[in-house]
């Protein structure tokens, strides 16, 4: 590890220890040159996740989008910011879990339904109707009924 100092490239670990809920692990070094320390970070490498939008283009994952979507369907409900960043933290692992390097918006639509329904209906409805583009009020209603019929 190159000294941010002195450009030193040879340092030693003085403290390692878990960072950010074991995703990363920060490590204190010191150069063995100037004797200054400084703090490193190791984290895992992912893969680029590419998102297939309906129109057929591509663009990488980018978890704010997937997170201010929630956000937006959230607003004046109460759930906790906490709550909805651990649900584009859980979305983001299942996605890179399916091994797959290009997914389309609709399979990445459908998990942040799937999940925004467990936590605030009224957030599920919201979402639901930006993204499947209701139509008129009998979709909006048919998909409301869905919802009534899967809660008894």
């Amino acid at each position: 590890m190159k000294c941010p100092f002195c450009g030193y490239s040879e340092s030693k670990v003085i403290d390692s220890r878990p960072a950010e809920e074991g995703a990363t692990i920060r490590r204190r070094r010191e150069c063995l040159a100037c004797q200054k320390r400084f703090t490193t970070y190791e984290f895992m490498e992912r893969l680029p996740l590419v998102v297939v939008k309906r129109d057929g283009s591509r663009q990488t994952f980018d978890r704010m989008k997937l997170l201010n979507g929630m956000i937006r369907a959230c607003e004046k409900r109460p759930v906790p910011m906490s709550t909805l960043e651990a649900a584009a933290d859980s979305i983001e692992q299942e996605l890179q879990n399916t091994l797959e390097r290009e997914i389309s918006t609709t399979e990445v639509g459908e998990i942040v339904m799937s999940r925004l329904k467990s936590i605030d209906e009224v957030a599920y409805v919201r979402f639901a109707s930006v993204y499947r583009q209701f139509k008129d009020i009998h979709t909006f209603m048919e998909e409301l009924t869905k919802l009534l019929s899967e809660k008894k």
